[in-house]
């Protein structure tokens, strides 16, 4: 009898254990474990993301560059993908059995699957859409999801413009507004101007059953927000500008940069060889990315305006005017002998023949490389200062005001800064005192390790029509109609120089004068239009010399600066001074009448060249 009652007891006492461990697991996980309360509520919720419109961009004219187009998602709920026609399905997206297979593993395996969607087949074109949507009801656990796609009616600036593409998991972890596969700017003014141009997403909460399906809205959409379209923008491109540049340099390498001097307004920004922008947009996006990039010969994807650094060459000769003349070394008077070369050091660097001795006006417009050695050693050993040293760091800080050597601080993506060289550089490369004015020499023609982006040229030029101050250069007009957006202010801030004395940019100007009445563009008249000019040959140690040329006009009240650099091509005269005046001509006339010169221009291949072999230099 007493061992029944004590197996009586034994067995209350287990069901009392089992259900007090129910119970305080059943407490746990409602009340104390959040995690399973939000997957509980995923269990009840679909949260539908609705994006944004991306904002338009125009031309400073109105023109439209970019807009949008619609494009779909293809969404897959793997836990709700059972019993369907897998041959018809891959049938009506045109993909193999294989591919199937491997979007839905990769589906299976993404974070919170099978219960959460994923995408599928990306960037669905309308008219594949339609195919689908007709027969979607046939393939449980897959659904569409509408985004727009960037299309580009005028097919041009992808530089410029740049192109979006999807956000990682790096970006998303550095910003929580992405989600990985989000569309975000990439290059240019798309990544520059992102969140302007993003928007806002917007949410749809839709309640679903135990299967998953969707049973409308929570609430009838009481807590949705609905999707806020980006802001468009409008650019200071003149898209016919651009495109007329994009065709002078077809078949050719380099870049092309305009500016309206008086607002730092960029008109024009051509990097060459190009593409469309509309090859990176949709489904063969990745595809075409790959072909571009790959292209070794070309180079298609590289920003040459803003990323190349190339000797400026003779038109480095115009910052050396001003330098000697803001030192006190240089008058408009002074005059220097030219036998072909700087006499110095035996006749290098090498020069044309031409009138000698020469003054700074014809100096600059004969661009003779044996007056500006003399400069340049006149400068490096100004009595004014104690030591060499002293005086190389003055003539640099100087040019390091005109933003050679360094980034503009433009809204333009991936701008790099070139490069002046410093006393520490020639101190590691000769040894402290071991080096002097007549080592370094060719910096004073634009030679030697100085390199300038044709962006940071054509800044210069424009330092010099407005006599000694300029506008950070910008590719952004105003924000959704708003040209006092906050975001432009840094646009409006004027910027000097160290040399602001006007006289001394006039003796420059005038010398520029000279490069186009008698000098070495004299045969690169504009109907109608007096503009100032320097030529440049810039050295290229791996090839033929590199064609440059910068100008601004008209002389008097200057609407235009450019520079123009084109690879490979010889002389300023020969390709860079055709292409940059026939631009001002179109920009200032509205009209080209110089046909012959036009032609030859769109027509030369500079490309496809039989290989170049540099000739060695006489011992």
């Amino acid at each position: 009898m007493n061992q029944l009652e004590e197996r009586k007891y034994i067995i209350i006492g287990v069901f009392i254990l089992v259900g007090l461990a129910f119970i305080t697991r059943l407490f746990f996980i409602q009340v104390i474990d959040d995690s399973y309360k939000l997957d509980a509520r995923n269990q009840s919720f679909r949260y539908n993301t609705e994006f944004p419109v991306r904002g338009y961009i125009y031309d400073r004219k109105h023109k439209l560059l970019v807009y949008n187009e619609a494009a779909y998602d293809l969404m897959v709920l793997p836990k709700e993908v059972k019993d369907i026609d897998t041959a018809d399905f891959c049938n009506l997206l045109g993909i193999t059995k294989d591919e199937f297979l491997k979007k839905m593993r990769k589906a299976i395996l993404a974070p919170n699957s099978p219960r959460k969607e994923s995408v599928f087949e990306k960037q669905i074109s309308p008219q594949d859409y339609a195919k689908l949507q007709e027969r979607l009801y046939r393939f449980r656990g897959f659904k569409v999801q509408s985004r727009t796609l960037r299309k580009y009616p005028m097919k041009i600036a992808a530089h410029l413009l740049g192109y979006i593409g999807e956000a990682d998991k790096e970006r998303t972890e550095i910003d929580p507004y992405y989600n990985e596969g989000d569309y975000i700017g990439i290059s240019g003014m798309e990544k520059t101007y992102e969140k302007a141009l993003r928007g806002k997403k917007g949410l749809h909460i839709m309640m679903v059953d135990v299967n998953n399906r969707e049973k409308g809205s929570y609430k009838n959409g009481l807590y949705d927000t609905m999707a806020i379209p980006g802001k468009s923008l409008m650019s200071t491109l003149d898209a016919d500008l651009q495109l007329y540049g994009e065709m002078l340099m077809h078949d050719k390498t380099g870049s092309v940069v305009a500016i309206e001097p008086s607002t730092g307004e960029i008109l024009a920004l051509v990097s060459s060889p190009s593409y469309d922008p509309n090859l990176l947009v949709g489904r063969a996006r990745n595809k075409n990315f790959s072909k571009l990039y790959l292209d070794t010969v070309r180079v298609p994807l590289f920003n040459r305006a803003t990323m190349a650094s190339y000797p400026p060459g003779s038109t480095f000769k115009l910052v050396e005017s001003l330098i000697g003349q803001q030192e006190g070394v240089l008058t408009t008077e002074t005059k220097y002998p030219c036998s072909a070369g700087y006499a110095p050091l035996g006749g290098h660097p090498k020069c044309e023949v031409h009138p000698s001795p020469l003054a700074l006006y014809d100096a600059i417009g004969y661009s003779c490389n044996s007056y500006f050695s003399y400069v340049f050693k006149s400068i490096i050993e100004n009595k004014k200062y104690d030591n060499m040293y002293k005086a190389f760091e003055a003539w640099r800080n100087i040019a390091l005001s005109f933003n050679i050597g360094r980034k503009t601080n433009s809204d333009l993506a991936n701008e790099l800064r070139g490069n002046i060289p410093s006393i520490k550089y020639y101190d590691r490369v000769f040894g402290k005192g071991s080096w002097k004015a007549s080592t370094v020499i060719s910096l004073g023609i634009g030679q030697a390790e100085m390199g300038i982006t044709p962006l940071q040229n054509a800044n210069v030029v424009t330092i010099i029509a407005n006599k000694g101050w300029y506008y950070t250069p910008h590719i952004v007009k105003a924000i959704d109609g708003n040209a006092n957006d906050t975001t432009l202010n840094r646009f409006k801030i004027k910027h000097n120089t160290a040399i602001t004395d006007s006289v001394i940019y006039n003796n420059v100007r005038e010398g520029m004068s000279h490069v186009t009445e008698s000098g070495t563009a004299h045969l690169l008249k504009i109907e109608g239009v007096e503009y100032c000019a320097k030529t440049g040959t810039a050295e290229n140690p791996h090839g033929r010399d590199h064609s440059v040329f910068v100008a601004f006009a008209p002389k008097d009240n200057p609407k235009i600066a450019i520079a123009v650099l084109v690879e490979n091509a010889g002389w300023g005269a020969s390709w860079a001074g055709p292409i940059a005046t026939l631009m001002m001509e179109k920009y200032l006339n509205g009209k080209v009448v110089r046909k012959d010169l036009e032609k030859q221009m769109m027509d030369a291949d500079l490309i496809d060249q039989p290989k170049y072999v540099k000739p060695k230099k006489k011992k």
